[in-house]
């Protein structure tokens, strides 16, 4: 994250990283003295592809004024992963305390009007549920979420961390499909009560507790064939260099697949 946007395409060529995640919130921040097209065009000349975007938030229950702002964005959003040609976006589950039934109802309505904007422009979307959500904090929310929105271009975003610290459980995983699973992020904790586990907690896979090689296994005989990125968060991290980083991380990725018999492509998140 203390990188500069426009260094990082290399950075990830260096350490022979195929494709990207990108942190949309950087893009944009590069965006604010760059064109779209200049982006578009590190990437393409260190020969790394754009493979998803994170992350959208705002979309399920907000209300009044910051619903419009939160879908006025989402829309310029919808433009700009077209003009760039990444074909999956991350939606964050809202971070509300309190809730009711009928907002499971609002949720799901909130689903399919975005996956309809999002269908023109050839773009899935991932929802990522997330421990702290009090809309959809577990895998089978998510997945009870997508059904009823019963939208083709959306699907799930698997973020491990948020699977292992908050309430899913190990059969939740019984209801992935292809269809429903729409990409993959992997990272690990280690000595962290799971309660308290934070994003900045976060290590890379392997050097953790997970019990990852299951998981992976099971998502291999789902038939499972989208992007696993690395999604790690941790601020201690950020301040090694930025290619000391990358080649660690694409080592650890690669490792935990490679223990699962997992053939899926790894990939790579900004």
């Amino acid at each position: 994250m203390n990188s500069p946007f426009e260094a990082d395409p290399l950075v990830f060529a260096r350490a022979g990283w195929p494709a990207a995640e990108i942190w949309l919130t950087k893009l944009e921040t590069y965006l604010q003295g760059a064109s779209v097209s200049a982006a578009g065009e590190l990437w393409a000349e260190a020969g790394v592809e754009l493979a998803a975007a994170a992350a959208q938030g705002g979309l399920l229950l907000s209300h009044g004024p910051e619903q419009t702002v939160h879908w006025d964005h989402y829309r310029r959003r919808l433009d700009l992963l077209a003009e760039l040609k990444i074909p999956v976006l991350i939606l964050a589950a809202d971070h509300v305390r309190e809730t009711e039934v009928s907002d499971l109802g609002r949720a799901a309505a909130a689903l399919a009007r975005a996956a309809a904007l999002a269908k023109p422009f050839g773009i899935k979307l991932a929802l990522e549920f997330q421990k702290g959500s009090g809309i959809c904090s577990c895998l089978e929310t998510a997945i009870a979420l997508i059904a009823q929105a019963a939208a083709a271009n959306l699907g799930v975003c698997l973020d491990i961390f948020h699977y292992y610290t908050g309430p899913s459980k190990f059969e939740d995983l019984a209801f992935l499909t292809p269809e429903n699973l729409a990409w993959v992020q992997l990272s690990d904790l280690s000595g962290v009560p799971r309660e308290l586990a934070g994003d900045a907690d976060r290590v890379l896979p392997g050097d953790g507790d997970f019990q990852l090689a299951p998981l992976l296994q099971h998502l291999e005989r789902t038939g499972y064939d989208g992007g696993v990125s690395l999604e790690v968060l941790n601020p201690r991290l950020w301040q090694v260099a930025a290619d000391r980083v990358a080649d660690l991380g694409r080592r650890a990725l690669e490792r935990s697949l490679a223990s699962a018999s997992v053939s899926t492509a790894a990939r790579g998140d900004v």
